[in-house]
């Protein structure tokens, strides 16, 4: 195993899956062909399919499923937990069994621009755009483009290309 890499022995890794150096992947599974760029952590119980590009300081926290084709930009974040604290109630620190974990789905073709921030509880529709620096709080529909915060539709894309 390559110094640079931390990939946990419960990883599933498809047939020719490229990995860059300073990731780290824990009980996920990766898709044939898909290239996985510097400084990505991919957390247990994620997904991402076949050709799928991941590009460099991207967090894929638990619960998100990304499907193939799917290209996402230079440090997006996804998020898995709708009300994030620290402590319990009782002010003790939070565990696994203290918070549930929220789904996120990335559907076929689509595309999020870098610095993207996904919220939990949220679908990207196929072949949509996510604009570079979006907030999605919402579902986005299928071939659509959205920018902004919070992502808005800016307008459809009539044949799953963006014209």
């Amino acid at each position: 195993m390559d110094q640079f890499l931390s990939i946990a022995p419960d990883v599933k890794l498809g047939e020719g899956v490229k990995l860059s150096k300073f990731i780290n992947l824990y009980g996920c599974e990766i898709g044939d062909e898909t290239k996985i760029g510097a400084f990505v952590e991919i957390q247990k119980n994620a997904s991402v399919g076949k050709r799928c590009k991941i590009s460099s300081h991207t967090f894929i926290c638990e619960g998100v499923t990304i499907e193939d084709n799917v290209f996402i930009g230079h440090g997006v974040m996804f998020i898995n937990d709708l009300y994030p604290r620290a402590t319990t109630g009782t002010g003790g620190l939070q565990t696994e069994a203290d918070w549930h974990v929220e789904r996120t789905v990335v559907k076929k073709g689509a595309s999020i621009g870098s610095g993207a921030t996904i919220l939990a509880n949220t679908c990207i529709g196929e072949n949509a755009i996510v604009g570079a620096g979006a907030v999605v709080t919402k579902d986005v529909p299928a071939n659509t483009i959205v920018a902004g915060n919070p992502a808005r539709i800016l307008r459809q894309i009539e044949t799953g290309v963006a014209q």
